[in-house]
């Protein structure tokens, strides 16, 4: 290859995101010049990072594939590589419906791609990453992969078995961070809780936390993705002992009737949801749990989704998010059940539950007025700095604007605003 400007675009979750940085970091120690979801067209060499968990996820990847597809076709682009999710899946369904890709690689073919681009594979860099989101925050995935068997869910079966990276290996790649100037470390992995059973046979989740916690320049620690069934409550209390910890637990339940529950293989019933989230509240006041509920499941009537409706209502969460079922080849739930929900019947189920979301997050972010919070500040748009609460995490939670009055105010900041006023999703402030 010619020249050597790569341009990375990245799909999906935030675990993809992570891969996608650890990639441009490989890329940069070979001397070329790698951008981040450019659309500049200096860089002839486009390298897309799929998702393929559910199918508007799948049909994002394959229109982005065909788009490029199409520029590499008119001469804009000279070579382009296909990795990540969707081709770990479909490689060769992928191989035969587009030849333009020059190629395609799996979630863990990193030295394979690094190769093929004519670039040597640095086994030294382990842990390091080009960040592409602010400075001041960063994702750290502790994980690959998940046990659990949900049987809508294909992650397993594209991602494999859990498997927990070293705690020393996660520690130092977390101080690499702090030192690049990381304030906020969020946490992911297909299920944070399960980390250290492969390991230890038991979760080791709360002693990483602790461990991380020691780093000076670590103000917040954030949780994404935890499992309700065997949920470690041992975690709750250094949540609530430690003030680096952001009270936010990221906790999808997907359902509240036992029937779809079980149809569902959570491992987990309406009785022991009920009696997690009261011990969370009781054990960690004044935490935010965010929440994703899944709609349209086989089996899911009139009945079902009118349970699911007064849970929503009943425990007001503080963030929850809506997706509906999309029948996954290879899963339990697509060679088990006939996937008997209409799909303008699943979309409308996800519209009147975030109509009843979008109530209790207006009602209560108007009962914020008045109420001072620290937060970390994330851009500037406009006349206002956009930042965030403990509460909130980056690009899926509310915003605090705060209008620009002539302060000295730095992105990455963590300042105290008083709240001045609310809508549904977002709060306004004033510096105090």
């Amino acid at each position: 290859m010619k020249k050597h400007k790569i341009n990375i675009v990245t799909l999906g979750c935030s675990k993809n995101l992570v891969d996608s940085e650890v990639l441009m970091k490989q890329i940069a120690s070979n001397h070329a010049e790698v951008v981040h979801n450019s659309s500049d067209p200096d860089y002839k060499t486009v390298i897309i990072n799929t998702c393929g968990f559910i199918n508007d996820a799948k049909k994002e990847s394959i229109d982005a594939i065909l788009r490029f597809a199409q520029a590499k076709t008119k001469g804009i682009i000279d070579h382009l590589f296909v990795i990540g999710c969707l081709s770990e899946r479909y490689l060769s369904e992928l191989q035969k419906e587009i030849p333009e890709v020059n190629g395609f690689f799996g979630i863990d073919d990193l030295s394979s791609i690094i190769e093929k681009l004519g670039f040597r594979y640095d086994k030294s860099l382990m842990g390091e990453r080009v960040l592409t989101t602010p400075s001041h925050y960063a994702y750290l995935k502790i994980s690959e992969g998940c046990d659990r068997s949900c049987s809508f869910c294909a992650i397993p079966l594209i991602r494999g078995k859990h498997i927990s990276k070293p705690p020393e290996e996660i520690m130092h790649e977390a101080e690499n961070l702090a030192s690049a100037g990381v304030k906020e470390l969020i946490l992911i992995a297909q299920d944070l809780t399960y980390y250290g059973y492969d390991l230890n046979n038991r979760s080791m989740l709360a002693d990483l936390l602790s461990e991380i916690t020691r780093i000076p320049e670590i103000e917040w620690i954030r949780l994404h993705y935890t499992y309700p069934a065997n949920f470690p409550l041992e975690l709750l209390d250094i949540i609530n002992a430690n003030s680096k910890i952001c009270k936010y637990i990221d906790l999808p339940f997907q359902h509240i009737s036992d029937k779809i529950l079980v149809g569902m293989r959570r491992n987990i019933d309406s009785f022991k949801t009920t009696e997690l989230i009261n011990q969370i509240r009781s054990r960690v006041p004044g935490v935010a749990i965010r929440t994703t509920l899944l709609v349209g499941h086989p089996g899911e009537t009139e009945k079902e989704f009118k349970e699911l409706k007064e849970f929503v209502v009943k425990n007001r969460f503080e963030r929850l998010g809506v997706f509906t079922y999309s029948e996954e080849e290879g899963t339990y739930s697509a060679s088990h059940y006939k996937d008997s929900v209409p799909e303008s019947v699943k979309k409308q189920r996800a519209s009147e539950i975030m109509k009843l979301q979008q109530q209790i997050s207006k009602e209560q972010n108007l009962s914020k007025t008045g109420v001072i919070f620290r937060i970390i500040v994330d851009r500037k748009e406009g006349e206002y700095f956009v930042g965030r609460t403990e509460y909130d995490s980056p690009e899926v939670d509310n915003e605090v604007l705060v209008k620009d009055n002539g302060h000295q105010i730095e992105i990455g900041n963590i300042l105290n605003v008083k709240i001045t006023s609310a809508s549904e999703y977002d709060l306004f402030g004033e510096i105090i």
